[in-house]
């Protein structure tokens, strides 16, 4: 694990229970209302269940990808070695998409009863850290969950029994790892995500057991890629924007190289992560990154 050079000390913040006391809405007292809300769990990335249609428009949709990939009329405007990497899992792709997204909703559903059950048959509540950017673009909260326990308890509970949910799934191989630059995880939990995206995808675990998935990012990609080749055909251009289908710059968090966005294959799944273009200047200075080849 000393392979990682980087150190990162997110503040962060530790939140109440979002609708720990009262029902959604009900005051605490006179400015106080408790409210619920989505937490996008930091750090991780299903297979999605419905994202841009069913299985059969997705199945359609990347099929039709494959299509114009092989044709070659877009081989300018997109990497070679990407190209390759995909073609071979375009076939079913929303079906093995989906069915893997389900599948770690399942799982998922089930460490969450789990875990979350106490010796006495209730249920405990969660313990929500968010990272030092506290919101994403759809107004989710961006953070860590666990189980919450007692300052008793904590005494006595194991490092396993602490993980958060995010590390779990990552261990499961239900979830691939995507973390995104300034939200990056303290360098010991940031180890702990490394290694266990490892062992699952070594070990083929959940999604990785199919040499066909398509990480979640990488079939939003592709969804997003389709579209673009489907216009740039329409128009008999061929002309892709580059930044409409693909924009996150890649880390290797072991050699300190950063890729151009659709070189992210270059870096192995646990060893990546991400930067949008317009921090890319700012990461550089920080963490002292170099380009990769």
């Amino acid at each position: 694990m000393a392979e990682v050079p980087i150190f990162w000390d997110p503040k962060g913040i530790e939140l109440n229970q979002l609708g720990k006391k009262s029902k959604s809405g009900d005051p605490a007292d006179g400015d106080t209302p408790y409210v619920r809300m989505p937490i996008r769990m930091l750090g991780i990335d299903t297979p999605e269940t419905s994202y841009l249609g069913g299985e059969s428009t997705a199945n359609t949709k990347l099929g039709e990808l494959k299509t114009f990939l092989e044709s070659g009329n877009f081989d300018s405007w997109i990497d070679s070695g990407l190209k390759a990497l995909l073609l071979p899992k375009l076939t079913n792709a929303g079906t093995l998409q989906i069915t893997q997204g389900l599948a770690a909703k399942e799982f998922f559903r089930q460490l969450m009863n789990q875990r979350l059950q106490k010796p006495n048959g209730t249920n405990r509540s969660l313990f929500v850290r968010s990272a030092d950017e506290h919101f994403d673009r759809y107004g989710r909260l961006l953070a860590y969950v666990a189980p919450s326990y007692t300052k008793t308890e904590l005494s006595s509970v194991t490092a396993d029994e602490r993980k958060t949910f995010n590390l779990l799934l990552l261990e499961s191989g239900w979830a691939s790892s995507i973390l995104i630059y300034p939200n990056l995880p303290k360098n010991s939990d940031l180890l702990l995500a490394r290694l266990g995206t490892r062992k699952a995808f070594e070990n083929n675990l959940g999604a990785w057991a199919d040499s066909k998935m398509l990480t979640a990012y990488e079939y939003r990609m592709c969804m997003k890629l389709h579209q673009q080749c489907k216009k740039a055909k329409a128009s008999e251009g061929f002309f892709i924007n580059e930044s409409s289908w693909v924009q996150r710059y890649c880390v290797d968090m072991t050699s300190l190289k950063i890729y151009n966005p659709q070189r992210y294959y270059k870096v192995k799944p646990y060893n990546r992560f991400f930067i949008w273009g317009d921090d890319v200047r700012k990461a550089v200075g920080e963490l002292n990154l170099q380009a990769g080849e």
